[in-house]
């Protein structure tokens, strides 16, 4: 687990499974996926498959851009829509 980014309205964690444990062939998805935190709907949403490839991809156009955190948080924004678990603390 590594966050990946973290900004007043959004935080996006990063979840991996070790390489020993992840056995795919080349060119398939790996495991793991994506967890984005919309902080003031406080809402959750765990991406993984091809919808985590492609925010995977997404992100690192931006960040190939040098983004602003507007920028960024315009992109994480268009995944609002799914999120459909509320954030509860234990």
């Amino acid at each position: 687990m590594q966050m990946v980014y973290n900004s007043e309205n959004f935080a996006v964690v990063q979840f991996s499974v070790p390489a020993e444990v992840n056995r795919v062939a080349d060119g398939d998805l790996t495991r793991g996926g994506y967890e984005i935190v919309d902080k003031f709907a406080r809402k959750g949403l765990f991406i993984e498959g091809a919808l985590a490839e492609q925010f995977k991809i997404g992100v690192q156009a931006l960040i190939d851009g040098s983004p602003s955190q507007e920028e960024l948080d315009d992109y994480i924004g268009r995944y609002t829509s799914l999120m459909q678990q509320p954030v509860i603390l234990h």
